[in-house]
């Protein structure tokens, strides 16, 4: 199945989770309105579960996601609406922003 690898991180007040499928990490995707990197100094962090993942996220104000497997999982969850989430190509982008 695959890992993902999640970062926490503090900005401020919010806690910030970066979560990408293991195989992204570093791509540049195409297929958007401008290419995305899925940059390793933002998303390396600890490789690991989705699960471990989801409970990450459920500690943060703000998620971001890239990959088939978080943002499935994300939705699933109804963490995420699948009218929110964006591509670029074929790979599923989304972000979490609790007020």
């Amino acid at each position: 199945m695959g890992g993902v690898y999640v970062k926490s991180m503090r900005r401020g007040k919010d806690t910030v989770v970066a979560v990408c499928d293991e195989e992204l990490l570093g791509v540049t995707l195409q297929g958007g309105r401008v290419p995305f990197t899925v940059n390793e100094g933002f998303y390396r962090g600890v490789l690991g579960e989705v699960e471990e993942a989801l409970e990450a996220m459920r500690k943060a104000t703000i998620c971001n996601l890239v990959g088939r497997r978080i943002v499935q999982a994300a939705i699933g969850r109804r963490m995420v609406h699948e009218r929110a989430v964006i591509y670029f190509g074929d790979v599923p982008h989304a972000q979490i922003v609790k007020l």
